[in-house]
């Protein structure tokens, strides 16, 4: 089955045609023929697609809607320019899975688009009302362009965490803020910290219930992720991403009364502060000079800057404490903690700060082990005799919403 997976941003529509059914499933045999991204929609929009094994095509030229990305991106995959040999025409699309970020208490798995699903992802809006949104002009592009005949699939953000306990999800605010507006923890990453419990288990040949992991989902966007006997125990992102880790442009965890004294201070408006904490802070406020890791990296390794040092050793102590805090919280029986995202499948140097302190949990770091591992490769960074293991495993969402696709569309029980 070829099954077109979405994944629609504000500004951004991201695609991959996966070849996939049920036996490839169980031989881990999936096969991705195509991916693209098309960026900055409704301007000059930069475009890229890439066939498996074909030169990549790159373009720039004016896009207008969510529509009309997703109409370029099926025009290329019929075209010859993408060479995908078992599609021939949009009929050789089977299906379609989309990444939907918010599904609030009401939807715990992956399920087929209704019209009373994008009814449940329209009232879910004011919990995410800049990904809820462009997830529909998805959904709505799709049905326009190739009929509501063609299956699709709803693949949350936020389902993974719905084994979360009250302990984990409630704030200590009163009850009533809960039952009236579900204000809760709902976390998100959940597709990538649930496809790297699945890498996990695969890689050591354990059942579900044997995966004791603490998952770190480390890029511009972060979160940890305590994940029990196969299951989200706790999670750092909470009611918005904003909370938890120090990311690329979000604060993560602070005092909730520093903006009351900046309002009292500065004078901002509560947009004012929403864009100071999501877009102006985390490792861009702290350094002043950008966002990315990897520059970062390089300002400290070939100019000594000293606010790059302090982001990125900010950035580790945070992601220590959620290690150290899930370590108790899972009752010592963490077996490993895994890293993956941009920054953890190929930040050597960040890595190896975070790991160099967890001698007391167990964790005995091996650096040449740690040196070898980037670029798309997985594998061990500890010592064989580490009781507390440390992996590195790239992450796959993308595969993971299209063998939810294929399950959800064949009825096929979910095996993970």
């Amino acid at each position: 089955m070829n099954i077109l997976v979405l994944n629609s941003g504000s500004s951004s529509v991201k695609f991959q045609i996966i070849d996939t059914d049920l036996d490839r499933i169980e031989k881990n045999k999936d096969k991705r023929l195509a991916r693209g991204v098309l960026e900055r929609i409704g301007s000059h929009s930069l475009i890229t697609f890439e066939t498996e094994g074909m030169p990549r095509y790159r373009s720039a030229k004016p896009v207008r809607s969510h529509r009309e990305a997703v109409d370029m991106i099926l025009r290329w995959i019929i075209s010859p320019e993408s060479n995908i040999a078992s599609i021939r025409s949009l009929s050789d699309i089977h299906a379609v899975g989309h990444r939907v970020v918010h599904g609030g208490e009401d939807f715990t798995k992956s399920v087929r688009i209704t019209p009373e699903v994008i009814r449940g992802i329209e009232d879910n809006i004011e919990l995410a009302p800049l990904h809820n949104p462009a997830n529909l002009k998805g959904i709505k592009a799709i049905t326009e362009l190739l009929g509501s005949e063609i299956p699709q699939v709803a693949v949350f953000d936020t389902a993974f965490h719905s084994t979360m306990p009250p302990t984990s999800y409630l704030y200590g605010l009163p009850y009533q803020f809960y039952r009236r507006y579900k204000i809760r923890r709902y976390g998100f990453h959940g597709t990538s910290h649930r496809y790297i419990a699945y890498r996990y288990r695969q890689e050591l040949n354990v059942e579900r219930e044997q995966v004791n992991i603490i998952s770190l989902h480390l890029g511009n966007g972060a979160s940890a992720c305590a994940i029990y006997e196969g299951a989200s125990l706790d999670t750092s992102m909470g009611f918005t991403p904003l909370e938890g880790l120090i990311m690329g442009t979000r604060a993560g965890n602070l005092d909730p009364s520093i903006l009351e004294y900046l309002y009292h201070k500065e004078g901002f408006t509560f947009a004012e502060m929403d864009t100071l904490l999501n877009k102006r802070s985390g490792l861009l406020g702290i350094s002043g000079l950008t966002h990315d890791m990897r520059e970062l990296l390089e300002e400290e390794a070939e100019n000594q800057d000293r606010r790059a040092s302090l982001a990125i050793d900010m950035f580790c102590s945070s992601v220590r404490k959620y290690i150290g805090s899930y370590f108790v919280e899972m009752r010592g029986r963490a077996n490993a903690i895994v890293f993956t995202g941009g920054i953890g499948e190929n930040a050597v140097a960040v890595r190896e700060r975070i790991c160099k302190d967890l001698e007391p949990l167990g964790l005995t770091f091996d650096p040449k082990r740690n040196k070898a591992i980037k670029g798309g490769r997985h594998g061990l960074i500890t010592t064989d005799d580490s009781s507390l293991k440390a992996w590195v495993f790239p992450t796959n969402e993308e595969l993971l919403i299209a063998r939810d696709t294929l399950r959800v569309v064949e009825d096929a029980p979910r095996r993970w």
